[in-house]
C-alpha cells in the first residue's frame, strides 16, 4: 500500500467516525463545494452541490478528498459549471490570514529553500537565490508555535482593531477557524456585506491592510521648510498611526535601534536611527499632547517621514491574503475537514476560545485539531526523503531535526504529519 493510499484510508476512517459530529455551514444547500483528491495529477474538482450534510458525508466516505472546500458565495444553482449560470445571491466576507504570505522571524529557522539552478540552500523566504539570483526554488514551509501565534495576533488585531470598532461587525456574525496548517480563516455572515461587489471588497481590504492610504490626506505636508505631520485627534487611520507610534517610542532604546535598522522593518541607516533616538522624547511629547504638529528631526525630510509612516501602517494594518477577500467566487476550507498537508483538522473556534487556543498543543480535547493522536501510543517507522527537516514541536515534544536517509520511529500523529508533508516514507 502506498503512503498516499494509507493516508486516504485514515482520512476516510475519520470522516466515517465523525459523521454525527461533522459541522454544518449556514445556507448549506446554497454553497458550492469543491475538493482536491489524493491523485497527483488531478486538480480541484468543484461546482458540486449537496442538498444536506448527509449527502456530503456519503461523498466524504466514498470519495475521500485530501482537501475539502465550500464557497463563501450563495447560489441558487451552485452546481452549474459556468459562473454566470449559478444565479449568484451574494457572498460572505472571507478573510484568510496565512503566514505563508508574509515574513515572520521564525522562518529564518524552519522554512527551507533549495535553488534548482546552482544548488544553493538556506532558510527564510528570499525572493530569489542570493547566490545566482535565479528564481527557481524548491521550498519547504514548516509550522511552529511562533508563526501560529503571529497569525492569531493578526486575526485578533483584525477583529478588535477593525471589524468591531470601525465596521460595527457583531460577534455572532463571525465564524473563526484554524486552517489546519499555518493560519486562520474568518468569515463574516452579514446580509449587508454579502451585497458588496469585488471593487467594494477591495476598498475594505485596502482599509484593513493600510495599503494605498494617503499620508498627505491625513495632513503630512512640507510647508515653509517645515514638516507638518498627522494629528491624533483625527479619527480612523490617523489615530491608529499615532497610537502605534506612541507605543513604539516607549520601548527601550536598544530595542528601538534594532527595530529601526531591521531590513524587514524600517530599514534605516544608523545615522537616521541615531538622529531619531536623540529627538525621541521630544517627539513623543509633541504627538502625545497634539498641540502642534511640526515634526522636526534632523535629517528627516518628507521622503523619510513617508518611509517611517509606511512601516507604521504596515504594523497597524492586518496581514491578509488579499485575493481571497476580493474574489466573490473563492472557496474556503470546510470546517471539520482535514488538511491534506498536515493531517490536522480545520477547527472552528469562538472569539472567546481564540485567546487560549493553541493548535499544536491544545488542552481542550473538543478543540484539538490534531486528531490522529494514538491512545495506544502507536508508533511508525519512517525514512526521511527530504534533504533536511527542521525541528517539529507538537504536543510539547520536539522531533528532529532530520536529514535525508535517516530512519526514525515516531508517534502516529507525527508520522501522519510527516507523510502528509511528503518529506518521509514508511519502511
Amino acid at each position: 500500500m502506498s503512503d498516499l493510499t494509507y493516508l486516504k484510508r485514515l482520512f476516510q476512517a475519520y470522516y466515517q467516525e465523525e459523521q454525527k459530529n461533522f459541522p454544518q455551514v449556514s445556507s448549506f444547500n446554497l454553497r458550492e463545494f469543491g475538493y482536491i483528491p489524493w491523485e497527483k495529477k488531478v486538480f480541484m474538482k468543484r461546482h458540486l452541490k449537496f442538498e444536506n450534510p448527509k449527502e456530503l458525508n456519503i461523498h466524504l466516505i466514498q470519495d475521500t478528498p485530501r482537501h475539502l472546500y465550500s464557497s463563501g458565495s450563495l447560489y441558487l444553482e451552485s452546481d452549474a459549471r459556468e459562473m454566470e449560470n449559478k444565479k449568484y445571491q451574494g457572498c460572505d466576507l472571507i478573510i484568510d490570514i496565512d503566514v505563508d504570505h508574509f515574513y515572520t522571524p521564525c522562518k529564518e529557522k524552519h522554512d527551507l529553500w533549495y535553488c534548482k539552478e546552482c544548488g544553493a540552500e538556506g532558510t527564510g523566504m528570499p525572493d530569489k537565490c542570493p547566490d545566482c539570483k535565479k528564481l527557481k526554488f524548491t521550498k519547504l514551509n514548516w509550522v511552529c508555535d511562533d508563526c501560529l501565534d503571529v497569525a492569531k495576533n493578526e486575526i485578533k488585531k483584525l477583529i478588535y482593531n477593525f471589524l468591531i470598532p470601525d465596521f460595527g461587525i457583531n460577534e455572532k456574525d463571525m465564524r473563526i477557524a484554524f486552517s489546519g496548517h499555518r493560519g486562520y480563516h474568518l468569515k463574516v455572515e452579514s446580509e449587508e456585506l454579502r451585497k458588496l461587489n469585488s471593487d467594494e471588497r477591495r476598498e475594505i481590504v485596502d482599509y484593513l491592510t493600510g495599503d494605498n492610504i494617503s499620508f498627505e490626506l491625513m495632513g503630512l505636508i512640507e510647508r515653509s521648510n517645515e514638516i507638518h505631520g498627522i494629528l491624533k485627534e483625527n479619527l480612523g487611520w490617523s489615530r491608529k498611526l499615532i497610537n502605534k507610534i506612541e507605543d513604539i517610542l516607549r520601548k527601550p532604546e536598544i530595542e528601538l535601534r534594532k527595530m529601526f535598522e531591521d531590513k524587514n522593518q524600517f530599514d534605516f541607516k544608523p545615522f537616521y536611527t541615531t538622529s531619531f533616538l536623540n529627538y525621541k522624547d521630544d517627539f513623543l511629547e509633541l504627538i502625545t499632547k497634539g498641540e502642534r504638529n511640526v515634526w522636526a528631526i534632523e535629517g528627516f525630510g518628507l521622503t523619510t517621514w513617508k518611509k517611517f509612516l509606511k512601516e507604521i501602517a504596515k504594523q497597524v494594518g492586518v496581514e491578509l491574503d488579499e485575493p481571497v477577500s476580493i474574489d466573490i467566487h473563492r472557496l474556503i476550507r470546510y470546517p471539520g475537514s482535514l488538511h491534506g498537508k498536515t493531517g490536522f483538522k480545520v477547527q472552528e473556534i469562538t472569539l472567546r476560545e481564540l485567546e487560549e487556543f493553541n493548535p499544536l498543543d491544545e488542552a481542550n480535547e473538543r478543540l484539538d485539531p490534531i486528531v490522529f493522536t494514538s491512545k495506544k501510543n502507536l508508533t511508525h517507522k519512517l525514512e526521511i526523503t527530504e534533504n533536511k527537516i527542521p525541528i517539529t514541536k507538537i504536543k510539547g515534544v520536539e522531533y528532529g531535526p532530520y536529514s535525508k536517509g535517516e530512519k526514525i520511529e515516531v508517534p502516529h500523529h507525527i508520522a501522519v504529519f510527516l507523510l502528509c508533508k511528503e518529506v518521509a516514507k514508511t519502511i
